[in-house]
């Protein structure tokens, strides 16, 4: 194939290469409006339900590295097809799980799945396309990540209008079986000649440092945060990705090349989503909580008011304009802040105050829609063709990792500050009491079940606690957020520079000044 003309049928390919997006960003948050189900059905604890969403972002971050590395060692078209073949069935799997343990363990291979896709996903989109067209492409790729992530609370509140909630696990298969045969048919196969082997040693660490980290943080409200087994997890994890970089600098064939992150588009480009993704993911998976628990909306209810974040489809497509007209630097940093504005909002929220939510949930949502394109293609600039595999699971590795911490730190941090909070109203004895202190779902179903003013007083005082623990969840979430844009103001180029197979400098890509095209040395 001439990469200078890319693949005839590049387009068709993205369309098939999207879908794939889409599926594995419809299931990162399909599950959260189900939660209150999940947790009656199975009878899960409140950790459980956290590791139900954890699962799946843990294993699709922690594998990320190993399976892009496979890609590039085996094939990106296979490595896809596989991955796309076993969602399907570990789907199905979690569509009939009967418990909890059982479900959490169908995640977490859904999300070993996961990893087998993404990668290859961005590597086949630099293979098949043109320097010149990679801009918009990756554009597009992030608008489709953008439709899945509304699309998972809509499509779980229509399902679980009509059905049980492990039907919303049922709507992979078809989707699978669509990309998998379209792919069979469209994407040509690429891979790294010469590959020199996979660093087995480096994929161990990372997965092994970041579960034990991930545990800890999501362990802290139960066993409490100067336990042991919380102090240790954490050591013991930080431990191991130390271990993991020094692993990495020594070994003769690496898993990841960690000096690349001295670069400044790969390491900001890196950070930049990382930030973003902690945000996103913080929010989203206490919003989908108040949205039902504290406005008291149904499923449906609440999935439409989750579309409100669809304002990623206007920002995806608008950042590659932006880096052409203002450059890399400006543009995320305007994307991160959009970001933190939107969960300053968030964090304003009342009881009843759901036109602020719509309104933090489209300003997030923009900002993160101009963001992630520009970081994503700053980095995959800087990966070599044959290293497209690897160089892709960074820009998924920051996502899916930011997002994991997103989730266990937002529900940590909120589970003791809404037990801390409960006031004496709240306060019973027994079990009814160990279910209000235990999370607002349990304070909800309590309240029904007691009924009358005295039930009414219970779900006002829990609602008011959650309240005040998803603003200072927030506020957390705004400080990652800011931190991320200061760093890309520090970090991060003006320009963009595009890199050609062997690495080295090809053009750069300054900022238009004037009604000129950019120009190229």
């Amino acid at each position: 194939m001439n990469r200078s003309a890319g693949h005839p049928r590049r387009w068709q390919i993205l369309n098939i290469l999207c879908l794939s997006l889409v599926l594995i960003g419809l299931d990162t948050l399909i599950l959260n409006l189900a939660l209150p189900s999940i947790q009656t059905d199975l009878d899960a604890t409140s950790s459980q339900l956290q590791w139900t969403v954890d699962s799946y972002a843990l294993a699709f971050g922690g594998l990320l590295l190993m399976a892009g590395g496979l890609s590039d060692r085996f094939g990106r078209k296979r490595l896809l097809s596989i991955g796309l073949a076993a969602f399907a069935l570990t789907s199905l799997g979690a569509a009939f799980a009967t418990s909890a343990e059982m479900l959490i363990t169908f995640r977490t291979l859904m999300g070993i799945s996961a990893a087998l896709m993404m990668p290859a996903t961005l590597a086949i989109i630099k293979d098949v396309f043109p320097p010149e067209e990679q801009g918009k492409a990756i554009g597009i790729w992030s608008g489709a990540a953008a439709v899945g992530v509304p699309l998972g609370p809509l499509v779980s509140g229509l399902l679980l209008e009509h059905f049980w909630w492990g039907s919303m696990f049922l709507i992979n298969v078809p989707l699978a079986a669509i990309a998998l045969i379209g792919g069979a048919k469209l994407i040509p196969e690429s891979k790294a000649e010469g590959h020199p082997g996979l660093d087995l040693g480096g994929a161990l660490l990372s997965v092994a440092g970041l579960v034990a980290i991930v545990y800890g943080l999501v362990e802290a409200p139960h066993n409490g945060w100067d336990d042991i087994v919380t102090l240790g997890s954490l050591f013991l994890g930080v431990a191991l990705m130390v271990a993991f970089v020094l692993w990495e600098r020594r070994t003769a064939h690496p898993m990841l090349d960690v000096g690349l992150f001295l670069n400044a588009r790969y390491g900001g480009g890196a950070l930049a989503i990382a930030c973003t993704s902690f945000g996103l993911y913080s929010g989203l998976y206490l919003l989908t909580q108040y949205l039902q628990s504290v406005l008291e909306l149904d499923p449906l209810g609440a999935g439409l008011r989750m579309l409100a974040i669809g304002t990623m489809m206007i920002g995806a497509p608008l950042s590659a304009k932006l880096v052409e007209r203002t450059g890399l630097k400006a543009t995320v940093v305007l994307g991160l802040l959009l970001c933190a504005a939107g969960l300053g909002a968030l964090a304003g929220l009342q009881v009843d105050d759901e036109a602020q939510a719509l309104i933090g949930l489209a300003v997030f949502g923009l900002g993160m829609g101009l963001a992630l394109p520009a970081a994503v293609d700053a980095i995959l600039v800087v990966s070599a063709a044959r290293q497209a595999g690897a160089g892709s699971a960074v820009a998924d590795v920051g996502m899916q990792v930011g997002g994991a911490l997103g989730i266990a730190i937002s529900g940590s941090v909120i589970t003791t500050v809404y037990r801390d909070d409960l006031p004496q109203a709240a306060t019973l004895p027994g079990e009814a009491g160990d279910a209000v202190r235990e999370s607002l779902a349990g304070a909800s179903a309590v309240a029904q079940q007691m009924g009358g003013s005295a039930g009414q007083r219970v779900l006002d005082a829990a609602q008011h606690s959650f309240v005040g623990g998803f603003a200072t969840t927030l506020l957390i979430a705004v400080g990652v957020t800011v931190a991320g844009a200061v760093a890309a103001a520090i970090v991060l180029p003006r320009a963009r520079v595009a890199k050609d197979d062997d690495g080295t400098a090809q053009a750069e890509v300054a900022p238009s000044t004037s009604a000129d095209t950019p120009a190229t040395s």
